[in-house]
């Protein structure tokens, strides 16, 4: 009878511990909130993109032309080590006039890039008499904006924790523990600055630019739940 009444016991604390794991953890009051931080940030870093165009009948002699003026272009940027150069997409397309072939159009770009924009901007200028502007644009360098946004993000996970200890305080908690939490970092894209197409036959003066700023933020997004 013993032995039996210890086997019944085993057992229904087996059925106990299986009936336990099945069961979800017990949680608390759950929250979700969310916090951020924000700053103004000078643009540091210029962008020109900038084009070679011919059309004509010829192709080959078009692209040797369009070659000519890219590869000038490129030697004179590099010749400033303050400017960052790349070619871009190089494109050979029909022309149609009256639903008939009536030529060719081929066309390159160049990208120059430069933290000292009235370097970049007298470039400009100086290839403006090969070269037509397809766009201007600032925008903020990779270090200045990974260090901007380490500081916000100090800044934002300090809010976020202000917020659920308030939180926890005026619902008459003793606390709470973080559940989840989604860091997210965005700012202003601003788009390039029109340019009004110059003719490409003498040198052009530089371009009169105005850095500007643009906002950086660090938004913080979780759950917390509120100990009782």
């Amino acid at each position: 009878m013993i032995k039996q009444t210890a086997v019944t016991l085993l057992l229904s604390l087996g059925l106990c511990a299986a009936q336990a794991a099945d069961e979800p953890p017990l949680t608390y009051d759950r929250v979700s909130l969310s916090a951020n931080a924000g700053q103004e940030v000078n643009n540091d870093t210029l962008v020109a993109v900038m084009y070679a165009q011919q059309e004509g009948n010829d192709a080959t002699r078009l692209a040797r032309q369009v070659n000519k003026q890219i590869a000038g272009a490129v030697e004179q940027a590099k010749a400033n080590p303050a400017v960052k150069v790349q070619t871009l997409e190089y494109n050979t397309t029909p022309v149609y006039r009256k639903q008939a072939l009536s030529g060719w159009r081929v066309r390159q770009s160049v990208r120059l890039e430069s933290r000292d924009a009235a370097v970049l901007s007298q470039l400009i200028g100086d290839l403006q008499a090969n070269l037509g502007v397809s766009s201007i644009a600032y925008s903020v360098s990779p270090e200045l904006r990974r260090q901007v946004e380490d500081k916000l993000i100090a800044e934002a996970i300090a809010a976020f924790n202000a917020r659920a200890a308030m939180i926890s305080s005026e619902m008459q908690r003793s606390g709470y523990r973080l559940v989840a939490m989604n860091i997210d970092s965005s700012g202003y894209q601003p788009g390039p600055i029109p340019i009004r197409a110059m003719a490409m036959e003498a040198k052009t003066a530089a371009p009169a630019l105005e850095a500007g700023t643009r906002r950086v933020e660090v938004n913080i997004s979780g759950s917390i739940e509120l100990k009782p």
